[in-house]
């Protein structure tokens, strides 16, 4: 777990370097009161530290704030749901 915009780049980026592609199929499970709780089934894939390509998926948990300017932003974010 990491926090900060100096950290959260170190941490990711050996992922970054990957040249990942991502697919996603979101959903919101329930909002309320500018709080979404919402999953994504998740295919990721990319080239991995030997050269080969590598290939990734799950589902993931998140719950995102409505910002003043109306945008969400996540306060969590979970890539392997419960897990």
């Amino acid at each position: 777990m990491v926090s900060g915009t100096k950290a959260v780049r170190e941490a990711l980026a050996g992922f970054l370097a990957m040249k990942p592609r991502i697919k996603l199929d979101a959903k919101t499970l329930a909002e309320t009161g500018g709080i979404a709780f919402t999953t994504s089934k998740w295919v990721l894939e990319g080239t991995g530290p030997d050269g080969k390509p590598m290939k990734m998926e799950g589902q993931s948990a998140e719950v995102a704030r409505r910002q003043p300017d109306g945008t969400w932003l996540f306060v969590i974010d979970n890539p392997h749901g419960l897990q």
